[in-house]
C-alpha cells in the first residue's frame, strides 16, 4: 500500500472530563494517545499535535496556533512538518483507545482502491462520519486548508472540520472488521469505562 504519515490531534479542553489531560487517561494500562500512536507505528512521520506528555521515540510533537484553536488549526500544524511528496496521512483524534492497526490498514486500502476519493472516514453505529478517524490524500487536504484560510480572512482559529471537508470528496466507511469499534472516542468518564470493558 501507499506510504503514509500520521497526525494525531491531542488538544481540546476536555470539559466533560474536568479539563484534565484526556489523551493521557489510561485505557487497558496505556494512555489513550499511546494506544493511537501504536496503531500507526508503521507511519512516517508520526506527529502529535497538542500539549506535552511523554510520547514514544521518533514521534514529532507540535502545537496548533493559537493553542486551543480547534481541530482545523491542529490539522494545519500537523501537516506542516510532513515532507514534500507525502501522499497520504492518517488524521486521528488522540482519544480513540480502540483504534487498531487492522482498522488503519483498512482505511489505507480503501483509499488506495478509490482513486476518486480525497479521504476515507469511518462512520459510527449511527452512520455519523468520524473525520478524525480517517485517511486523507495530503495534496487536496492542504488545498482545502488554503481555501478555508482565504475564506476566513487568513485565520482558521475556531474553524470546524465540517467547514474544512465541505469541498472534498469523502467516502464514508462503516466498520465491518473484528473486535470493538475503532471509531469509539472517549469524551466522558463513562466512555472510558466502556472502552476499558472492551479491552479486557
Amino acid at each position: 500500500m501507499t506510504a503514509y504519515a500520521a497526525v494525531v490531534l491531542a488538544g481540546g479542553a476536555a470539559r466533560r472530563m474536568g479539563g484534565r489531560d484526556k489523551p493521557g487517561v489510561p485505557v487497558g494500562g496505556l494512555p489513550m494517545r499511546e494506544r493511537v500512536l501504536a496503531a500507526v507505528a508503521d507511519a512516517a512521520p508520526r506527529v502529535l499535535v497538542g500539549p506535552g506528555g511523554p510520547v514514544p521515540d521518533g514521534v514529532l510533537v507540535t502545537r496548533e496556533q493559537p493553542p486551543g484553536g480547534g481541530p482545523v488549526a491542529a490539522t494545519a500544524a500537523g501537516l506542516a512538518p510532513l515532507r514534500p511528496g507525502t501522499p497520504t496521512v492518517a488524521l486521528l483524534a488522540a482519544d480513540l483507545p480502540l483504534l487498531t492497526r487492522e482498522a488503519v490498514a483498512t482505511l489505507r486500502a480503501e483509499l488506495d482502491a478509490d482513486r476518486d476519493a480525497d479521504g476515507v472516514c469511518l462512520v459510527d453505529d449511527r452512520g455519523r462520519r468520524q473525520p478524525l478517524c480517517g485517511m486523507w490524500r495530503v495534496v487536496p487536504l492542504r488545498a482545502a486548508l488554503d481555501r478555508l484560510t482565504a475564506r476566513r480572512g487568513g485565520t482558521i482559529d475556531g474553524a470546524s472540520m465540517r467547514e474544512l471537508l465541505a469541498e472534498l470528496t469523502v467516502r464514508d466507511l462503516p466498520w465491518s472488521g473484528s473486535g470493538p469499534p475503532p471509531w469509539f472516542d472517549c469524551d466522558t468518564d463513562s466512555d472510558v469505562r466502556r472502552a476499558e470493558e472492551w479491552t479486557r
